[in-house]
């Protein structure tokens, strides 16, 4: 028996939606006669000049020249070149509206307010932009930024690139070192940074860091300092700082020159987790990003002029990148700077009501924390804009499905969607056409050809195997910085399959074409030759009151693997016998007796990267006893230190 849908769009919704739009347009542009989104799809990956093209159209992007060819070197990935004549700017698409309706609404947790038009939001670009010229900016120039993310940081990184310049952010939580092993090896010349930040209820100073960051990084020429947390820091302790308002002060609104430049030009960098090491440079091309984000926009998530869009995330994530993209569909932006818990877990959905939010991002994480906290904002908000809610970060797993459509709201399409850093976009979204399966990921991206493939390489359906994609797309990295010859990219991507990216995920194609993810595939547990995604796990665990999260590895173990589980418990808890078999049988019943634990122990805390993923590598590197080169890549370094030489792993 079929379990139905959760949620099924209407025939006017799916009559009203840029998709099917766009599948018109398709049909006629190219005389075909697609019928429905799997026909599209399956167009989209085989004819992939004729689908980008016709994104390029559909999405109205600007440019000086297009040129007349699409791509070149089709047939290896590495080798394709996207749009090779075009000259367009990326921040000229995003800045396309200057007209006096809202462009931004900024919340900086509960303290500060903010609203831009679409007018002010291109003055003020236009000033900051003049200014950098004149401090000697060019194309090709990094841009850092050290920042939270308020009206100032977008308005830096669309100033920034209006001539050509690389952007590269990272959150303000970050410490010294975290912004050293960033930054420090991609020698920016100008660095943004605001005089600090609010979070959870406390105001953090983020200029007594700089000396030491600056110390190590000598490239930079020019501190710009955002005032955030007061309205005139002190910068006596550096020599080479300014104030936003003093940098700008010389400069009157005028027309942006935008410089025009090929659609491969560097626009991006942005870092690995670097839980591993060193984080790895990124980059991302100004045409590829645009391109990609319009299509993930438009057709994907169905913005629409005016729809008002909101992503909780930092600047050291990509989800920010991807949100402020919206700019290029002309939507108004929301941003939120701080906790999502202060003063209480109700603050987002404050936001949601009271700036008539249509399409809210968040993460898997944030929705289960909302859950535990017993909220139901369908009874305490007027939800009644929002159409749709987004989740990244980790899997969506089921009950959480059924959370938002019994508390939150049960007409809505909810997207949990899946891309990466790596791609600064998505391989599987979610779809205005189509209905939402508890669990799944609705559908695979338009022109992506997301594949399953088993070990030995086969395409499979219906069986978990390794993320695929097997034809090039537009939002590959251009290179890895500091990787001339090209070593580090292929290794990251290609190792595994020739001439075929690999992800690192560990996933399922289902029977509606949509994906279940099980884990990342180098976190997959092995006990006795059994591969298991650690998602599966998670799942279980985390139905349990008792459990606020959880976080599982495979030990090496007299000659196999054992699957040791880690609980962080609700206060006042403590792991007896009675929990640790609640929470086998809990596994047991609802999975296969080879996914029960040999151990089950309790933490105090689970180590999470800053933008609140799980460290299952980090963390099985503790227990075997060996080191973890990168720990300020995690938001709480303390927390690794609670796995080592833990006496319950020994017997």
């Amino acid at each position: 028996m079929h379990t139905p849908a959760l949620w099924q769009p209407t025939a006017t919704q799916i009559e009203a939606s840029n998709l099917t739009q766009f599948l018109k347009t398709v049909n006629q542009r190219w005389q075909l006669q697609l019928a429905d989104y799997e026909a599209l799809y399956q167009w989209s990956v085989t004819e992939i000049e004729q689908f980008w093209q016709s994104v390029w159209e559909f999405g109205k992007i600007i440019s000086e020249i297009q040129g007349s060819t699409v791509l070149t070197g089709r047939e290896s990935m590495l080798a394709a070149r996207w749009f090779p004549e075009a000259r367009l700017n990326f921040a000229e698409n995003l800045l396309r509206r200057r007209d006096a309706e809202t462009a931004l609404i900024f919340w900086g947790e509960d303290r500060i307010r903010q609203r831009l038009s679409f007018g002010e939001l291109y003055d003020r670009v236009s000033q900051l932009a003049q200014a950098l010229r004149a401090a000697g900016v060019q194309a090709g120039d990094r841009v850092a930024g050290y920042v939270p993310n308020t009206p100032d940081t977008l308005i830096a990184m669309l100033a920034s690139t209006s001539i050509g310049a690389i952007w590269s952010s990272c959150s303000p939580d970050f410490g010294v070192r975290g912004v050293i092993d960033r930054f420090g090896q991609i020698t920016p010349k100008i660095l943004f940074c605001a005089d600090g930040y609010f979070y959870g209820g406390k105001t953090f100073n983020s200029l007594e860091l700089l000396p030491e960051i600056l110390q190590e990084i000598s490239s930079v020429e020019k501190v710009i300092v955002f005032p955030y947390t007061c309205t005139k820091p002190d910068l006596n302790t550096l020599s080479n700082a300014i104030l936003l308002p003093d940098f700008i002060a010389d400069f009157s609104p005028k027309n942006i020159e935008f410089a025009q430049l090929p659609f491969a030009q560097p626009l991006y960098i942005m870092y690995s987790s670097g839980t591993t090491g060193v984080p790895k440079c990124i980059v991302h091309s100004a045409g590829g990003t645009l391109l990609q984000h319009l299509k993930e926009h438009l057709l994907h998530t169905d913005v629409k002029r005016g729809d008002r869009l909101f992503y909780f995330t930092t600047c050291g994530w990509m989800m920010w990148n991807w949100l402020v993209s919206g700019l290029a569909s002309e939507a108004t932006l929301l941003l939120y700077d701080g906790s999502p818990f202060y003063p209480t877990g109700n603050i987002l959905f404050d936001f949601a009501e009271q700036e008539n939010m249509t399409i809210f991002g968040t993460s898997a994480k944030f929705i289960d924390s909302v859950n535990k906290a017993g909220l139901k904002p369908r009874e305490t908000h007027d939800l009644s804009p929002l159409k749709a809610m987004l989740s990244t970060g980790s899997p969506l797993v089921p009950e959480s499905f059924d959370f938002v459509y019994k508390e939150i709201k049960a007409d809505l399409q909810l997207s949990s969607i899946s891309g990466g850093t790596d791609i600064v976009s998505c391989f599987a979204l979610g779809n205005p056409v189509l209905p939402v399966w508890r669990g799944e990921l609705q559908s695979r991206g338009l022109g992506m050809k997301v594949e399953v493939f088993d070990d030995e390489g086969n395409p499979i359906q219906g069986e978990k195997g390794e993320l695929v994609c097997t034809a090039p797309f537009p939002s590959m990295p251009i290179y890895f910085w500091n990787d001339p010859q090209g070593e580090k990219y292929r290794a990251a991507y290609f190792d595994k399959y020739p001439n075929i990216w690999c992800h690192g995920d560990y996933v399922e194609l289902t029977e509606h074409q949509g994906l279940i993810i099980h884990g990342r595939s180098d976190a997959v547990l092995n006990p006795g030759g059994v591969r298991i995604g650690t998602a599966e796990i998670y799942r279980q665990v985390e139905q349990l009151p008792e459990v606020l999260e959880s976080l599982v590895i495979g030990q090496d173990w007299e000659g196999d693997v054992r699957v040791v589980l880690f609980v962080r418990l609700r206060e006042n808890l403590s792991l007896d016998a009675a929990l640790i078999q609640k929470i086998k049988q809990q596994i047991r019943q609802n999975t296969t007796p080879r996914h029960v634990p040999s151990k089950i122990i309790q933490v105090q805390d689970i180590p999470r990267t800053k933008s609140g993923k799980i460290v299952e590598l980090a963390v099985r590197h503790i227990v075997h006893g060996r080191a973890v080169k990168n720990q300020e890549a995690l938001a709480n370094p303390q927390a690794l230190q609670l796995f080592a030489n833990l006496d319950a792993l020994q017997s």
